[in-house]
């Protein structure tokens, strides 16, 4: 059996749902979003920190997410959903002048594409913000108070959920087994559930997207990477609202699990970017990684020796790597109707907003109004054109 679809979006994952909500805002109703796995979330988007900051080091980074971190605010009110948005903020600390100096000119590029709650903060604040922590090496930092955390199955469900009140459809437990090409243009995909005829296809499949691309005959460099986070037990001094902390020389970084005034004593999510991680289709939790990351929050925070970790919300996730570390978002060059927003390289979840409205935009006006999205296309590569971001973790 044939269906038909204007929009057929592969992955139902927090970037495939803002694409159909937006979709759906900007008046295209006939979307249907395909997703594997027996429930949405149960890819990268499950396994999330929740983090979002727009303390990053280029200026389409820090649009992107001025722009998502807006919308997270208004959230329940654009979908009738609570996203968990806490203003929290992150705190980027350094421990030579060279971070610094990096820290204070990110700040700089913050500030001039409009970012107004980023402050330079010395040791003591740091001090007071996070108490415990080791601030003997510390030369400064930054801090941004709109930066925060939110919930990421939240967030899919709430853009699921209002782009279904409009008409998308969703089918779950649904594997894609091709994308039909002809003269240059998109006209169906292959389904377990059936062909779908079609005029558009999202690429929205995560650290599988260059597996997705390869059926329209696209290269993408996008690869997996698996980035894995360790709980603690609940531990006593944690402040209600603890910032994301963030060591700048090693990305090491913390926070606090569960919503502030949940009361009583909480738990840490701690994570480190493992040099020694590489690419492929790793998702299981490997304990291997604790005592790495454990023996760096206790270096930090001394109180956290010994600490007890709680297995059961440790876990590990992919991270779908770009060359740059830049999302890659566009048509796909040589095949008309087939549309590109993967490659995060981490900020999927943070910049879902903007990217369903940029995707949005191209398909239903034929151009991106809301940002400079040229710079983002897969042809950056082949030119040599690649971004470079510095504040990365």
């Amino acid at each position: 059996m044939t269906e038909t679809a204007e929009v057929v979006i592969i992955g139902g994952g927090v970037v495939g749902a803002s694409v159909a909500y937006h979709l759906t805002e900007a008046g295209c109703r006939d979307v249907l979003i395909v997703e594997r796995g027996a429930h949405q979330g149960t890819g990268s988007t499950g396994r999330a920190t929740g983090g979002v900051r727009a303390q990053f080091g280029t200026e389409i980074n820090i649009r992107m997410s001025l722009y998502s971190i807006e919308f997270f605010a208004r959230f329940a009110e654009a979908t009738g959903h609570d996203c968990g948005y806490e203003p929290n903020g992150y705190l980027f600390f350094a421990t030579s002048e060279a971070q610094f100096s990096l820290l204070k000119a990110n700040r700089e590029r913050q500030l001039a594409a409009g970012l107004k709650d980023v402050e330079v903060v010395g040791v003591e604040v740091i001090a007071e913000m996070s108490p415990g922590l080791r601030v003997d090496d510390m030369t400064g930092g930054v801090f941004c108070q709109t930066d925060g955390l939110i919930d990421p199955l939240a967030v899919m469900r709430g853009f699921t959920g209002r782009a279904r009140e409009r008409g998308a459809r969703l089918w779950i437990e649904t594997g894609v087994g091709a994308i039909e090409v002809k003269g240059g243009q998109v006209v169906a995909v292959q389904t377990t559930r059936g062909r779908i005829e079609t005029r558009a296809v999202v690429n929205a499949a995560g650290a599988w997207a260059a597996e997705v691309a390869r059926m329209a005959g696209v290269e993408l460099p996008v690869t997996p990477l698996r980035r894995q986070l360790v709980a603690t037990k609940p531990v006593g001094g944690i402040p209600d609202r603890l910032p994301m902390v963030i060591d700048a020389s090693d990305g090491f970084h913390f926070r606090r699990l569960g919503r502030a005034g949940a009361g009583g004593d909480r738990g840490l999510l701690l994570s480190w970017p493992d040099p020694e991680a590489r690419p492929g289709f790793k998702d299981d939790f490997d304990s291997s990684f604790i005592p790495k990351v454990l023996a760096r929050a206790a270096g930090r925070v001394p109180s956290l020796a010994g600490v007890e970790v709680d297995l059961t919300q440790s876990r590990a996730g992919l991270y779908e790597m770009t060359p740059d570390h830049h999302a890659i978002i566009g048509a796909a060059p040589g095949v008309r109707g087939f549309y590109l927003a993967n490659g995060f390289s981490g900020h999927g979840v943070m910049h879902s907003p903007a990217t369903g409205r940029m995707v949005a935009e191209l398909i239903v006006e034929g151009r991106v109004k809301s940002f400079d999205a040229a710079q983002l296309g897969l042809d950056r590569f082949a030119a040599g054109r690649l971004i470079e971001e510095t504040a990365l973790i």
